[in-house]
């Protein structure tokens, strides 16, 4: 649904009373629709704004060279209709690394809840609004640049289905050091709070080792940061009362629907709590 220029999602009110906290909820690479996880936020006082950030009308098919102010819109409309509420983003994954960015352009975010985050910005998963994927662009921009990327290791060869596709992550990261150091993602620089949730079993991109190299980078600068973890969850979260998302076919996640969902549930009261949520 269109809601403004360029911001296309669903708007969910809170279920009572005036908004506490007004939140972008941000899928990954999926690109589903993330209605029930803004539905329970909703449930506790959110006015939770599930956001498409690609492959819908006008947006590129893939996450590639994303505008940053697709979300900075989105914050635009929340903040317009809740100007008393807290500002927050929750994504997961690519969500999660388009929050991350986002609250280092937009100091009006005041929380960020980053689930198997990245310290880094990747190259793009998916074509761009030319339809093509091929050479490797950067994810997102901001302000017409494309913001500096880690491509991909082309020497890695995925295995038989489902892929984890964690190794080549972790080669990409190594293949050109200062490459990946211009792509970090300045979090030092946001003033939103952080709370970084993964699992140790992920085997997309390293979870754990991703939210560590966050936190170091935070806690250096003096910034608040909080990390949320489990050795036996994956790159899937489940939060009280969601669905858990099926496997897949084409990849391996990691984790299993026990672990992901126990990690949710421990991770679900300090989501509450940076989000200033009852």
């Amino acid at each position: 649904m269109l809601l403004a220029p360029h911001v296309r999602g669903e708007v969910v009110p809170p279920c009572t009373g005036s908004p506490r906290a007004a939140v972008v909820v941000l899928s990954g690479s999926s690109g589903r629709l993330e209605q029930e996880r803004a539905e329970l936020l909703a449930q506790h006082g959110a006015l939770a704004l599930a956001l498409t950030y690609f492959g819908d009308e006008g947006q590129p098919g893939g996450i590639c060279e994303v505008p940053l102010e697709t979300f900075t819109k989105a914050l635009d409309l929340l903040q317009d209709k809740a100007p008393d509420a807290r500002l927050g983003m929750i994504g997961v994954s690519k969500g999660a690394e388009a929050a991350l960015a986002t609250s280092v352009v937009d100091p009006r975010v005041d929380a960020v809840v980053a689930i198997a985050p990245t310290p880094v910005v990747w190259a793009n998963v998916g074509p761009g609004l030319d339809g093509e994927s091929y050479p490797y662009r950067s994810s997102w921009t901001w302000r017409g640049e494309p913001l500096p990327f880690v491509p991909y290791d082309e020497s890695w060869e995925p295995g038989a289905a489902p892929v984890a596709n964690v190794e080549l992550y972790r080669r990409s990261l190594a293949l050109d050091p200062e490459r990946a150091r211009r792509a970090a993602i300045d979090v030092a620089a946001a003033r939103a709070d952080l709370l970084l949730v993964a699992g140790g079993d992920d085997l997309m991109w390293d979870g754990v080792a991703h939210a560590r190299t966050i936190e170091r980078a935070r806690r250096a600068a003096g910034r608040q940061v909080e990390v949320v973890c489990a050795d036996d969850a994956g790159h899937r979260v489940v939060l009280p009362s969601e669905t858990p998302v099926p496997s897949s076919g084409a990849f391996a996640y990691g984790g299993t629907s026990d672990a992901d969902r126990a990690l949710g549930v421990r991770a679900w009261p300090r989501i509450r709590a940076v989000l200033g949520l009852a």
